[in-house]
């Protein structure tokens, strides 16, 4: 449709992934703006796209939206892609976006691979809820602040991550979150595609990293503060399949008390048992 801004999902690594609208979408626009015009023309290439291709990242995307907008206003037809994806998932287009909606431009989506989606339905855990956070904050003060803020939510925490900085963040994450549940998902679609999953730790890493990584990590499973309750909390994580030593040093870490008390309240409550 004329003067229409069409936001294009493209393959994550499997060109025939790519969707027939999403072919005819970049063949009938009259320009594509790529997030990495190298990458983009390789994708144009094997489809047969003759589309003009122009560049639009994180650097330039404020520098660009006078220029779209000038393009759409003219009734040309526009199309955003990401290197990987569908746009705007920890990619650009957050800028663009709002302010063709407030001039009334009409934004129309093609759906198709999502890193994020295609991870979820990989992962062990319940997918009834799920909450989307992407890269986090290099500073130990924001990171604090988010994981703050999202460490009670039940659902599944889902995260991007660089190789080179996937060993880094996983200890981070066992500093705000304790002993969870985490399964990661890398190079998805492609020949060395990997899910894994694994218990959060002081001394986990994984082995040469590499590819780009979707985290995904088991929600809270509840707030339990009294002290009567340190078994009830041991009992519930040793029922989601984690060891004793990992459940006695979750209860501990969680509560922020030492690991002996509750040691001796497990070992108490077996004598009983008995």
């Amino acid at each position: 449709m004329p003067g229409s801004f069409y936001i294009v999902s493209t393959p994550i690594g499997h060109l025939d992934d790519m969707t027939i609208r999403a072919i005819n979408t970049l063949k009938s626009v009259a320009f594509i703006y790529a997030e990495d015009t190298r990458q983009t023309s390789k994708l144009l290439k094997h489809y047969a796209i003759k589309t003009p291709l122009i560049s639009l990242h994180e650097h330039n995307e404020l520098a660009r939206i006078d220029e779209i907008i000038s393009k759409l206003e003219e009734d040309l037809s526009v199309a955003l892609v990401s290197d990987a994806g569908t746009p705007r998932i920890s990619d650009p287009g957050d800028q663009i976006v709002p302010q063709l909606i407030e001039r009334g431009i009409k934004i129309v989506p093609i759906p198709g691979p999502s890193a994020l989606l295609t991870a979820l339905v990989t992962a062990p855990f319940e997918l009834r809820e799920f909450t989307f956070i992407g890269f986090i904050p290099h500073q130990k003060k924001a990171q604090k602040t988010l994981f703050d803020r999202i460490k009670n939510y039940p659902g599944v925490l889902v995260f991007y991550e660089a190789p080179h900085r996937i060993n880094a963040t996983l200890k981070v994450m066992y500093e705000h979150l304790g002993s969870r549940l985490v399964s990661t998902a890398r190079e998805l679609t492609k020949m060395y595609e990997t899910c894994e999953t694994f218990t959060l730790s002081e001394t986990f890493e994984i082995p040469s990293p590499k590819g780009e990584y979707v985290i995904m990590v088991k929600g809270f499973y509840g707030t339990l503060a009294l002290p009567e309750d340190y078994l009830e909390h041991y009992e519930i994580l040793r029922a989601d399949g984690w060891s004793e030593k990992d459940a006695i040093k979750e209860v501990a870490h969680a509560r922020k008390i030492p690991k002996n008390t509750v040691y001796m309240a497990v070992k108490n409550a077996k004598k009983e048992s008995e």
